[in-house]
């Protein structure tokens, strides 16, 4: 069955995600981090896709983009093939790297974007006990810990949430919510927005 093609326009927001085959790392060492991150800038900066935030885990990443020149798959085809070319030849592999292609969810970003940076901002939880020591996110880069890259756009977010300050921030991300975005939610969707959202989709 072929794939259904992308749904791509002009200033769109998604959440792209992907994980390893089997659930194996695709990260393994600093080395590997950073070279993914650096492709992620060549991606931002050869493609024009605003990377908003970002969250590298050992065996799958979340990225939150948008793309002005509705271009999203050929910046994650270029971003994938790349990662995977040069992974590959520094650990002697050959083969696929990911389980398949990468999932994107189109986000409605006047009524998500906030929530879905904060749950991308959370991911590391599972492995550390402080967000502001997870080195392969975004969140050192919000709370001014550490340099932001300079195709990292934070203001989107932080105007969206009215933050005029790192505490701000640090409160909406760290301070326990009633539900998370995806919570309660046994497939993740591939549209989360709201009604007249989804309704101006349907026009598009």
């Amino acid at each position: 069955m072929p794939r259904s093609p992308r749904v791509e326009y002009p200033h769109a927001f998604y959440h792209v995600m992907n994980r390893g085959r089997n659930k194996d790392n695709i990260f393994h060492d600093k080395s590997d981090f950073q070279l993914f991150l650096n492709i992620l800038g060549k991606a931002s900066v050869e493609f024009n896709v605003i990377v908003h935030c970002y969250c590298l885990m050992n065996n799958h990443y979340h990225l939150l983009l948008e793309t002005p020149n509705a271009n999203l798959s050929k910046a994650m085809c270029f971003l994938g093939r790349e990662y995977v070319k040069k992974y590959n030849r520094k650990k002697g592999y050959d083969g696929s790297l990911f389980k398949s292609r990468y999932k994107s969810i189109l986000v409605d970003k006047d009524s998500y974007l906030a929530d879905l940076s904060r749950y991308i901002h959370r991911n590391p939880l599972c492995i550390v006990d402080n967000l502001r020591e997870y080195k392969w996110s975004s969140y050192p880069s919000y709370l001014e810990m550490s340099k932001a890259p300079s195709w990292l756009n934070k203001e989107t977010t932080l105007k969206i949430l009215g933050c005029k300050n790192v505490e701000s921030y640090v409160d909406f991300v760290e301070t326990n919510r009633d539900k998370e975005i995806y919570e309660g939610r046994k497939n993740i969707p591939s549209i989360i927005g709201c009604s007249d959202f989804k309704k101006t989709l349907t026009k598009k």
